[in-house]
């Protein structure tokens, strides 16, 4: 018995000793879901990705452009081209609508999730957008998220692409 105490006392200080690293396998998000602050020091670096979205500030160039929902939208100097969409590096104009970049979520050469201002028709509203370029940049889908977000997603091609 008088060997019990003193080893069952050395591997309770064993275990405080511990420093806390048998969670040092664990992956950022794990330790993010356990309540811990630092994860893996290994996992601790951002992501590409992720540091382009910080430091992104305008629509990345091949998504910008004419892009139409059907042929006639892309015919130039049409009045009722309503599913014709031009984007700039920080504007999303549509036919009754132009949405103003404000900030930018995730960004990647081909695809943003940011958050627009719009105004239209006498309103203005904020809606989140994605952006997505597919197929060699021949087409665009767009969805947004957000309250009154319209369903989706929308299916543009891009203008001038021998449609």
């Amino acid at each position: 018995m008088k060997l019990i105490v003193p080893a069952l006392a050395a591997l309770v200080a064993l275990a405080a000793c511990d420093g806390g690293t048998q969670g040092a396998d664990m992956t950022t998000e794990e330790a993010e879901a356990a309540g811990n602050i630092v994860g893996n020091s290994s996992s601790s670096n951002p992501s590409s990705e992720a540091t382009a979205a910080t430091t992104a500030t305008e629509i990345p160039a091949a998504i910008r452009g004419r892009w139409g929902m059907v042929p006639a939208d892309c015919e130039p100097g049409r009045a009722d081209a309503k599913g014709l969409l031009e984007i700039t590096a920080d504007k999303l104009e549509f036919y009754e609508s132009v949405g103003t970049l404000d900030a930018i979520e995730e960004a990647a050469p081909t695809r943003i999730r940011a958050s627009f201002d719009f105004t239209g028709e006498g309103m203005s509203w904020e809606r989140d957008v994605v952006l997505e370029v597919h197929d060699d940049g021949i087409e665009l889908v767009r969805r947004e998220y957000g309250l009154d977000a319209a369903p989706g997603p929308f299916r543009y091609a891009k203008c001038n692409q021998g449609r």
